[in-house]
Formats: structure tokens, C-alpha cells, sequence
């Protein structure tokens, strides 16, 4: 994100009196730049300037020689009297004794002085304390203590005021030093959307700060002069035989050469600041340059050692197998889509266009001859190649948001005579201006009723005009109340006159825009589907298990550890065209393909038992010949068409999966608590099925992932009569349980959610409560061993008839009293009459029918 340091900004547009950071900011977020981060003065306190009256060298027993410096620094800051312990040498003249071990100044020299109270970068505090045998009221400080980088005096890096070293600073002892370095300094940290990238650079922000404001705005580019070239400089190619889309990779490059630089030159101690302030590190002067420009117009720079470039220079995409080392020192293998800065012709390779160069043709410290590059490069090729290397660079960040073609010959002069103020050389009086800029983008009609339709708010034709004209477009009168709008070089985003009526509301102000809530609809707010859902995480979640969440991806390799069979349905999973995992390309077809994996991960972090459960969707594809229309964007898709379309999506539906596994609950005094098992699978089926309103049938099946024997299907009974398949519980198949680490005999449920709410009954008749007691009966019927509880229980309840309260499943047996092939299902069955208390004659009628109606649906026998 752009750091933006007032005092810079303060250059292209006029800051009201007394702007602080936090009133910058609050301006900025009225034209949508939001505020990341706000920096104050790095340095507070008494940082004063300070004469250095008498040094005296006082080698130590370490091996190592301190100064005892006596230090003017004002009438203001001196002290009257010594120090009794540190008798000033010479004549009583008030000031300040420091010890300090640099040794690039001398008596007479104006240095930098912290006095006690000052607060240096880092949250360094300065205080008085003995040291060396001395007293050592303050420091003498470097540019790197003050956060300015080392000083060019010396190694040691005391900034040394009184000789030259930082140009342009001049002052008496006791001035406020922290005024004359610029380190009272605030920065704003913004955030610039993607469609915003001429917001990376001060002119950009600057005027957008003019527009939220009212302020002069001054553009730089109209301030650098560019004169009259004398022929074309070094020679320069544009080969991209591969463009992207048909357009090429670079439209335009500029190159400047600048000679006779005095290598040793050091970047003047203002723009250092002002980098450092922008969240750069300073190198050296020309780099130095080149990242200035980039920050302050917005057009990124590339400088060369012209004395090891071999013309012509030749863009071009990359060849298979290429490999370049970036000024990183990382040797990279290039892609054919990369574009590349090359030389002596196209053999030898530069750099990767608008990312990084290469180290062959860097800048060094002997540098005195260079070729500046300023080129417009496409966004698309950028990007591709940033992401490709995973080199995110100051330069591809502008690039890659559309850089303005307008700069490129602006920039480069631009950085030239920086560096030939503070470094000394000569521009050449040839430059090379390869290819051209882009053709202005085409006018946008834009009616002037447009915005009032879009956003609700009547703009006066006025507002219109000057709010377009107030961002540089070029508006003209067009036909039957349209204009013409031509948006600006810089603002490649503008070409749909949506774009330009969002540019209207956020320059009329979007506080204009009045907030009006829509009126909400009568009724109970939730749909009945709505609540059932809630209600159904509320009975497991009452139940002790808790709720998880898991992403719906999974890899081929899901089915075959669930143990599906080959010709399983679940195996026609959907595959995602651009998945965010390599390994898991498909979209779950079943819940418990990431349920499972989820339980897997809690055991592994210590759980030592499972009972979790979510609601999600699930995808079905409908196979590889489904395949949606894609209809023309000019008009609303036909019926047909939608159709059509809707006819293509997955099968999708909310589903309900839980897993239990390991100890019920926690131990206690009185011993182990039984470990969850298949019933309680099907229990908890059951209690969702309450929760919603509807009953459940079991049935004994085999399907994976179950237990062959210990499984069965969960079935509802329809509006049609007929029963349908919602889900399937039991304990878990052995091989599952072992395949991801479970507890022994965990068990897990799942069912169709949304088939399950749409069984149970949209109105609930409420039950009478009961008041005449009930009677108690138990049954012991005799079956085949494949006939179902439920058929059995279906029967009592037909036989008994209105009587029949309750009926439960209390006992399974099988054994030899019973016969092979045989099994005993004994249920408690509950009866009540409404009319009045039951008699024995009633109770041995409805035993009878019970017995009778059980023969006659299943042969079940009353066992004796």
C-alpha cells in the first residue's frame, strides 16, 4: 500500500493550515482511498543543533578512543555551571559535555545533538547517564539513529552540518533540528483498489486530495521541460512475435542516455528521507532517482550501466528453455509468455519487462555512463509474469493496473536531471522513442438523466460535467442530451459509462446519497424451512455433539477410502475447472467425505473421542454430456435457455451428517460411561427427524461406508403414501475406521436435510392432553430374520388401532428356542382412550387385533 508523506504531497496540491495525517486521511476516504495505517514524527523531543565548541580524544583501557565533546547547543539548552565532576577546559562558557566514539567531525563543526527527553526512532529515549568517567548530558547523533540512513561524511555516520555534507541545511546552535531535517514528518498508508492504480504515485493522490477538498492542484509532468531531441540515441527493438490477445506486450519505450556521473555522488539527504518515508531504502543516487520518479509521477524507471550495454536493445517474449539471474540473485527459469529486456541483438538477457532486471547490466558503484528506460508495458503480460516468478515488485504493482502511456518520455527526463543536479554529467541531446502511445480510448455517450437513473439522486447537469472534467476527461456535447466523454491517458479503468457515472457519486460526495432502508415484509421472518434447519442443529447440539464446518473439496482418492463401489453415484462428483488445491479438484458428493477427515484431525490433535455433525450442501454431477448454453450478453436469455441452463447445474441439496465415536461423555466417580455405538446413530436420526416434524422407518441395508450388519437405511413416509430413502446410519465399516484413525465402532448418520423437512407435515395439530390412564401391554413376536422391525410395528399400530398411544422396540432375540432363520421382536406397547378409562374386555380386543393384524402383514407368531 502507498505511503504518502504530507510534506511531499504538499508539493502538488495545497494542504488546509495545520492538516495533520488523521485530517489527510479523512479527506482521502471521502474520494474512496481508505486509510491503511497513519505514521507520526519519528522524533520528538529537544533535537537541536549543536556547535562543538573543544573534543578531547580519551583512548581507554579496551583498546578503544572516546570523545569528551563540550557542545554549544543555545542559550536555550546550555547548562549555567558545569558539572562539578566535569570541569570545563577553558573559559566558563555554558554548554553541554556528551561522550561520543565517532570520530568523522571535528571542534568547530555544527552536529545534530538528542538532548535528554528526545525520543529517537525505535522508542529510543535519551537521558543523561555516567559513562567513561564522564557526565554524558545527550547524544551527537547519525542519520541511521534518526532513521535518515547513514551520512556520507563517514562510516560512522554523524551527521555533520557544518561542512557541507547535507546540501542546503544550514542553522545556528539551539535551532530546531527537527524541523530542518524533516523529521516531524507525518505519513497516511492508503489503500488503493486495483482499478486505481494511478493513486500509486503523489501526483495521483494529490489530485485526488484536490478533488475532495477544493484545493489548487498542480500536475509535476506539466512542470518537467523536455527539449527538443537531436535525433534518435540507442537503438531499440520491439520483437513480441507471440502478443497476448493480439496485443503486444510493449507499446512504447523511451531511452535516455546520461553521461559523465560522478559515481561517488550521494543521494541529497531530502529525497533519502522522503523514500525512506515512502518505505523504501535508499542505495544510490541513480537508483535512487529512478524509484523517486516511479513514486512521484507513477512511471516506473529502469536504469542500465550504458557501458555494458551492447545496442540494439531488443523486447522480446522468452524462448524455451531461458534462464535469467534477477538483481535478487535468484536464477530463474523463464516462461515463452514472459517479456524480456535484451541486448546485443536479443542474444543477451536484461531483464523481465516491468518486473525486475538483471544483474548483467546493473548500476554499480562505478557507474558514470547510464541508459534510462521508461516503456509502457501491457498489464496482462506484467501480471502473469509477477505471479509466474512470485516477484511482486514496486514496478510490476504499477504496471500491472495500467501505468499512463503519457509518461514514459515525461519520466525519463524527469530522473535525467535529477541526477545530473546531484551527480553531476550531461543529458544526451539524442533520444530513443520507440513505437508510440496507445489511441485515446473511444468517447462514452452518456446521457445526462444517466447517474440520476442509476443512483437515485437528481446531479444537475452541472455536477455532471464538472465532476468529469474535474478527473481530466475531455467532455464535448453529444446528440439528443448525451455527451461525449473522453476519459484521460492515466485512467485506463473508465471505459462503460457505469464507470463514469461511480466517478459522478463518489466526487458529488456519497454522503449525498441518502440511506433508505427497504420495508420489511409482515410474517414471522424465517420460512418454515429456515426454522426446521435451526431446529435440527439445535436436537444434535442438545444431543452433546458440536458443530463444525469443513470446505467442500476432496480428492478422487475420498471414494475409495469410503470403500464405494465401482458403479457408486456418488463417484459422479463435480470437477472444478480452476480448484484451489491441486489435490482435492472435486466437490464432495456425500457429507461425510469431509466429515470424516475433519474427525481424523481432531483425534490427531488429543481428542480422544468424536461427536461432531454439520449441515452443508452436496453436488451431484448430471454427466459429462450436460453442458449450459452461454447466451448472448445483449438481451435476457430466452426460456429455453434457462432452462436449459438450470437443466446443466449439479444436483445439489443441504444434507445433514454426524460422527460419533469413543466415550459418551465424561468419566466420573462412578466409572466409565459406555462409548457411543450404531443405536445411537439411528437415536440421533431420530431426534433430528422430531425436531423437524417427522418420523423416520428404519431398514437394514449394506452401504458403504457402513458396517455390512450394523447399518441401515433411514426412510420417510411421503404425501403419496410411499416411502423414500433420506439418508443411511449405523456404525462405521472397520476398514473406514482404521483408514482415518477412528475409536473402535464409531458410527456416523447422514440424510437429505431438505427431503427430510419436506416429508414432515407444514401444520402441526397439537395433542390432547391425556386424562384417563393408560394401560401397559408387551409383545413377543416371532419373524423370518429379514423382516423389519418397522413392518412389525407398522402392524400393531394398524391393528390396535386409535388406542395405540405408543409403541417401542424394547428387545431383539435370536437363538435356537427361537429357530433358525428366526428372530423375536418384543415391543412395550402404551393404550389410552379418550372416552374414558380402558376396561378389560377393550384391552383383550385390541390384544386380539394386534395379534391378528401381525399374522396377516408379516406371519409374525405371538411368541409364548
Amino acid at each position: 500500500m502507498p505511503r504518502i508523506p504530507l510534506t511531499w504531497l504538499a508539493e502538488h496540491t495545497e494542504l488546509t493550515a495545520g492538516a495533520s495525517a488523521q485530517q489527510v486521511a479523512t479527506d482521502l476516504s471521502r474520494v474512496g482511498l481508505e486509510e491503511e495505517a497513519l505514521f507520526g514524527a519519528q522524533v520528538t523531543g529537544p533535537l537541536v543543533v549543536g556547535r562543538v565548541l573543544e573534543l578531547v580524544k580519551e583512548p581507554q583501557k579496551n583498546g578503544k578512543t572516546i570523545n569528551w565533546v563540550r557542545v554549544d547547543v543555545g542559550p536555550e539548552h546550555n547548562e549555567a555551571l558545569d558539572n562539578p565532576k566535569d570541569p570545563q577546559p577553558g573559559e566558563e562558557r555554558p554548554s553541554r559535555g556528551i561522550i561520543c566514539g565517532a570520530h568523522n567531525f571535528e571542534g568547530g563543526d555544527l552536529v545534530v545533538v538528542s538532548l535528554p527527553g528526545t525520543v529517537l526512532p525505535g522508542d529510543f529515549a535519551i537521558a543523561a547517564r555516567k559513562t567513561y568517567g564522564h557526565t554524558s548530558d545527550g547524544m551527537i547523533c547519525s542519520g541511521d539513529e534518526l532513521g535518515l540512513g547513514e551520512d556520507p561524511a563517514g562510516e560512522d555516520g554523524i551527521i555533520v552540518l557544518g561542512r557541507g555534507h547535507a546540501e542546503g541545511l544550514t542553522g545556528e546552535p539551539g535551532d530546531d533540528a527537527i524541523a530542518l531535517l524533516g523529521l516531524a514528518d507525518e505519513v497516511v498508508e492508503i489503500n488503493v483498489t486495483p482499478d486505481r492504480g494511478y493513486c500509486f504515485s503523489m501526483r495521483g493522490v494529490a489530485r485526488e486530495y484536490s478533488h475532495a477538498t477544493g484545493a489548487d492542484y498542480t500536475d509535476p509532468v506539466s512542470t518537467v521541460e523536455i527539449p527538443q531531441a537531436d535525433g534518435a540515441g540507442v537503438a531499440v527493438q520491439l520483437r513480441d512475435e507471440a502478443p497476448l490477445n493480439g496485443v503486444p506486450g510493449c507499446s512504447r519505450f523511451v531511452a535516455l542516455e546520461v553521461r559523465g556521473v560522478d559515481p561517488e555522488a550521494q543521494t541529497p539527504r531530502w529525497m533519502a528521507r522522503r523514500l525512506t518515508l515512502a518505505g523504501m531504502r535508499p542505495i544510490s543516487l541513480i537508483v535512487d532517482v529512478t524509484n523517486y520518479v516511479m513514486l512521484d509521477l507513477g512511471q516506473p524507471l529502469h536504469a542500465y550501466d550504458a557501458d555494458k550495454v551492447v545496442a540494439p536493445i531488443v523486447v522480446r517474449r522468452a524462448r524455451a528453455g531461458e534462464k535469467l539471474t534477477t538483481l535478487d540473485d535468484v536464477t530463474r527459469p523463464l516462461d515463452p509468455e514472459d517479456l524480456l529486456i535484451t541486448d546485443t541483438d536479443g542474444e543477451r538477457l536484461l531483464g523481465i519487462a516491468g518486473v525486475m532486471g538483471g544483474e548483467s547490466t546493473e548500476v554499480s558503484a562505478s557507474t558514470e555512463n547510464i541508459v534510462l528506460e521508461a516503456a509502457t508495458f501491457h498489464p496482462i503480460s506484467i501480471a502473469r509474469s509477477a505471479r509466474r516468478h512470485r516477484l511482486p515488485s514496486e514496478a510490476s504493482k504499477r504496471f500491472e493496473r495500467g501505468v499512463d502511456p503519457q509518461l514514459p518520455l515525461v519520466a525519463a527526463y524527469r530522473a535525467a536531471q535529477l541526477i545530473v543536479e546531484h551527480g553531476g554529467g550531461e543529458i544526451a541531446a539524442s533520444v530513443t522513442d520507440e513505437g508510440s502511445a496507445p489511441a485515446p480510448a473511444a468517447a462514452i455517450s452518456l446521457p445526462l438523466g444517466a447517474a440520476e437513473r442509476v443512483v437515485g439522486i437528481a446531479y444537475t447537469a452541472e455536477q455532471v460535467r464538472g465532476s468529469l472534467e474535474k478527473i481530466g476527461c475531455l467532455v464535448e456535447d453529444g446528440t439528443e442530451g448525451t455527451l461525449a466523454v473522453t476519459p484521460p491517458s492515466w485512467r485506463p479503468d473508465l471505459s462503460l459509462r457505469e464507470d463514469l457515472i461511480e466517478e459522478i457519486a463518489r466526487l458529488v460526495g456519497y454522503a449525498t446519497i441518502p440511506s433508505i432502508l427497504p420495508t420489511a415484509p409482515g410474517g414471522r421472518g424465517l420460512t418454515r424451512a429456515q426454522r426446521a434447519r435451526r431446529a435440527a442443529n439445535r436436537a444434535l447440539a442438545e444431543a452433546g455433539l458440536v458443530e463444525v464446518s469443513s470446505y467442500p473439496f476432496v480428492g478422487e482418492g475420498i471414494f475409495d477410502a469410503l470403500r464405494y463401489g465401482a458403479d457408486d453415484a456418488r463417484r459422479g462428483a463435480v470437477r472444478l475447472v480452476n480448484p484451489l488445491a491441486d489435490d482435492e479438484p472435486l466437490l464432495r458428493s456425500a457429507l461425510l467425505q469431509t466429515l470424516l477427515p475433519v474427525a481424523r484431525r481432531n483425534l490427531g490433535r488429543g481428542e480422544e473421542a468424536v461427536a461432531i455433525f454439520q449441515l452443508g450442501t452436496t453436488s451431484l454431477s448430471r454427466g459429462e454430456g450436460a453442458s449450459a448454453p452461454v447466451p448472448a450478453p445483449a438481451q435476457r436469455p430466452s426460456d429455453a435457455e434457462l432452462e436449459a441452463i438450470l437443466d446443466a447445474l449439479p444436483l445439489q441439496t443441504r444434507s445433514l451428517a454426524a460422527v460419533v465415536g469413543g466415550a459418551s461423555g465424561p468419566a466420573s466417580w462412578q466409572g466409565e460411561v459406555a462409548p457411543w455405538g450404531w443405536a445411537d446413530a439411528f437415536e440421533l436420526a431420530r431426534r433430528t427427524a422430531a425436531a423437524v416434524g417427522a418420523q423416520v422407518e428404519v431398514r437394514q441395508v449394506e452401504q458403504a461406508p457402513f458396517h455390512p450388519g450394523r447399518a441401515g437405511e433411514l426412510r420417510v413416509l411421503g404425501a403419496d403414501g410411499e416411502s423414500t430413502v433420506i439418508g443411511h446410519a449405523g456404525e462405521l465399516h472397520p476398514g473406514v475406521v482404521k483408514e482415518f484413525g477412528l475409536p473402535a465402532r464409531t458410527s456416523a448418520l447422514e440424510l437429505d436435510l431438505e427431503a427430510l423437512i419436506a416429508a414432515a407435515p407444514a401444520v402441526v395439530v397439537a395433542a390432547p392432553v391425556p386424562t384417563y390412564p393408560l394401560a401397559k401391554e408387551d409383545f413377543a413376536f416371532v419373524v423370518d430374520q429379514d423382516v423389519p422391525a418397522s413392518a412389525v410395528e407398522a402392524a400393531i399400530v394398524v391393528g390396535i388401532g386409535d388406542l395405540a398411544e405408543s409403541v417401542h422396540l424394547f428387545d431383539v432375540f435370536t437363538g435356537e428356542q427361537i429357530g433358525e432363520g428366526k428372530k423375536s421382536l418384543a415391543f412395550a406397547v402404551r393404550l389410552r382412550s379418550s372416552d374414558g378409562t380402558l376396561t378389560a374386555e377393550q384391552i383383550g380386543e385390541a390384544r386380539s387385533r394386534c395379534i391378528a393384524a401381525v399374522d396377516a402383514a408379516v406371519g409374525g407368531v405371538l411368541r409364548a
